[in-house]
């Protein structure tokens, strides 16, 4: 997993609430386990006619929002099934943050499983930055995850929290493998002492 320190880029604006995770990645391109090339389908049924034509007033089919790596949303992002494609096309599109009020659940923890900084603010807070996003001319913006900060445009600052330990994973790079191998070391041990204790579950290793 990439680490997470500093994120510098285009915010792009989609102000809808309660955007599911069939709305994100559609159904229809679940047929893969791999984590790339479904950013090509992220908002499917939104950016593409069914002739599969851009939909030009979709904002990711709009410049300077094609290159975005952040997206400021509604409450209640990412809610419906626990699909963790869903992450996986925003990420594969490019987007490494995303901005809301609220998040489902399930959502929320796939995104830091996965790269992404998923950051939770006040309504007036995300209406401020989704109010940036809107304008080309202020839409680039930081998030400083060590610092916790969203440095505006206009080089005002936002503040915003985060569980210390997803943070400590986001800046190493660390994801659920990636901590279980740090433990490398505990683990063969304890199988050395487990051979030499019980060689009976070995026998057929």
């Amino acid at each position: 997993m990439d680490k997470f320190n500093s994120l510098t880029g285009i915010a792009a604006p989609l102000p809808m609430m309660n955007v599911d995770t069939d709305m994100i990645i559609p159904k229809q391109h679940l047929k893969t386990i791999k984590r790339t090339g479904l950013g090509q389908f992220l908002f499917d049924e939104l950016r593409f006619q069914q002739t599969g034509e851009e939909i030009p007033d979709f904002i990711l089919n709009q410049s300077p929002y094609r290159d975005a790596k952040i997206l400021i949303t509604g409450e209640n992002f990412g809610c419906g099934s626990s699909r963790e494609h869903a992450p996986w096309a925003l990420l594969d599109f490019g987007i490494r943050c995303v901005i809301a009020p609220s998040f489902a659940d399930i959502f929320f923890n796939n995104c830091f499983k996965n790269g992404i900084l998923p950051i939770t603010l006040s309504q007036p807070k995300v209406d401020t930055l989704m109010n940036d996003s809107q304008n080309p001319e202020t839409a680039t913006m930081t998030v400083d995850l060590s610092e916790q900060i969203i440095k505006r445009s206009n080089g005002e600052t936002i503040t915003f929290n985060v569980d210390e330990f997803r943070k400590h994973c986001l800046l190493n790079g660390l994801d659920d493998i990636s901590l279980t191998l740090q433990k490398d070391e505990k683990i063969a041990a304890f199988e050395r002492q487990q051979q030499a204790s019980l060689p009976w579950l070995w026998a057929n290793a």
